[in-house]
């Protein structure tokens, strides 16, 4: 749970803001070439050293909520399997046999203690043993241990299981997240109810991701959805390393303009925090009970991206006004990105090679998106 202490002190650095009309600012506009957006080497580099080198958010612990629960997802174009094995720990794999390297396991979700290869029934546990050859006798000695499933680094930490797509890659997790987990354990992910996960087709990634770092767009193109509810073009800004954590205020923040701080109840539901986890994954406390987690896998080209759009709330709904109160917010937030980021998104994508753009500019209003863009550039440097 937030310290109210430091609730208040993000509440009072919005409410200035909201009061003189201003927002966080970066230092000066910052100018980025548009090829950035779509040339394929360069994405090719990307994909490689950000999504398959770093750490990358494969599933939310909600997902595997006992021993024995797995999902799969692919992701840069790594088939993966994430488990949760005996012991409760969680690990990830690539979801490929050993043999000849067909999918060990090709259902979403579900509990199993072990994945039996369809192609020639080669078997393996959840902690990736190879347990059972089919006609072992036939086949010819084979050192078990050595043809487990390819296992990659996987860290379980504040609601969220990363692991580093590269088998045999080993990764400082702790300077990776540069203090970022203890912001993330504030948001104490592993006490809500996990009520709906879709996926959504999306314009290219950084077209895609542009639209997650800034409020400078809510009062136009989000005007009938998250707009009636946040400020447009007022952001507050923190960053851990190459992670941000983006303050919006609520529309309700006008309330506080004459209003004694001793009387603010609840600081708080003031603002909305946008947890930003480089480089694909938002955490949004959008209203209220509800939350909405948007985890951006870029596809096979770099026009294209699958969403991952997973709606929790604070209690399971049980009640009809509670059902109708998440239902309303799940089609909100779906009319939000589908009909209005992403269509606005792809118009974009469809323009880039126009040559009506040399480069893109980032305004000072906007430092969300100057911190992301300098980190994919550092990272892709060298």
């Amino acid at each position: 749970m937030r310290d109210p202490q430091d609730a208040l002190r993000i509440t009072e650095r919005a409410l200035a803001h909201f009061k003189s009309k201003t927002t966080d600012q970066a230092d000066g506009p910052m100018s980025m070439e548009v090829t950035a957006y779509y040339e394929p080497e360069r994405y090719a580099r990307e994909l490689q050293r950000i999504f398959r080198e770093l750490p990358v958010v494969v599933a939310l612990s909600l997902e595997l909520p006992e021993s024995g629960s797995f999902r799969t997802t692919e992701i840069a174009g790594v088939p993966v399997l994430v488990t949760r094995d005996e012991a409760g720990l969680t690990r990830a794999f690539v979801n490929v046999c050993r043999h000849r390297g067909a999918p060990v396991c090709m259902k979403e979700r579900g509990k199993a203690d072990r994945f039996v290869c369809r192609y020639h029934a080669w078997t393996y546990g959840n902690d990736g043993r190879l347990m059972a050859m089919f006609g072992d006798s036939t086949f010819g000695e084979v050192d078990r241990n050595a043809f487990g499933l390819t296992e990659l680094d996987c860290r379980e930490r504040s609601g969220l299981i990363w692991a580093v797509l590269t088998p045999g890659l080993q990764i400082d997790f702790d300077a990776f997240l540069a203090g970022f987990g203890e912001e993330l354990d504030t948001l104490e992910l592993t006490n809500w109810h996990l009520h709906e996960q879709r996926d959504l087709d999306g314009p290219g990634w950084k077209v895609c991701w542009d639209g997650y770092l800034e409020a400078y767009h809510h009062n136009t193109l989000h005007a009938n959805t998250v707009g009636k509810h946040t400020v447009g073009n007022l952001t507050v800004h923190d960053t851990w390393g190459p992670h941000q954590r983006i303050t919006f205020a609520r529309k309700n923040i006008a309330e506080l303009v004459d209003k004694p701080r001793s009387e603010w109840a609840d600081p708080a539901g003031y603002v909305r925090l946008i947890h930003s986890i480089f480089p694909n994954t938002s955490i949004s406390g959008v209203l209220g009970d509800h939350c909405l987690v948007s985890q951006v896998f870029p596809g096979a080209t770099p026009e294209a991206t699958i969403t991952r759009q997973t709606i929790l709330v604070a209690k399971r709904p049980e009640t009809e006004a509670e059902l109708a109160a998440t239902q309303a917010f799940s089609d909100m937030v779906r009319q939000a990105v589908v009909e209005e980021d992403y269509d606005m998104g792809l118009r974009i994508q469809r323009g880039l090679r126009s040559k009506g753009n040399q480069a893109f500019v980032f305004g000072r209003n906007e430092p969300g998106l100057q911190h992301y863009h300098r980190w994919v550039r550092e990272f892709c440097a060298g």
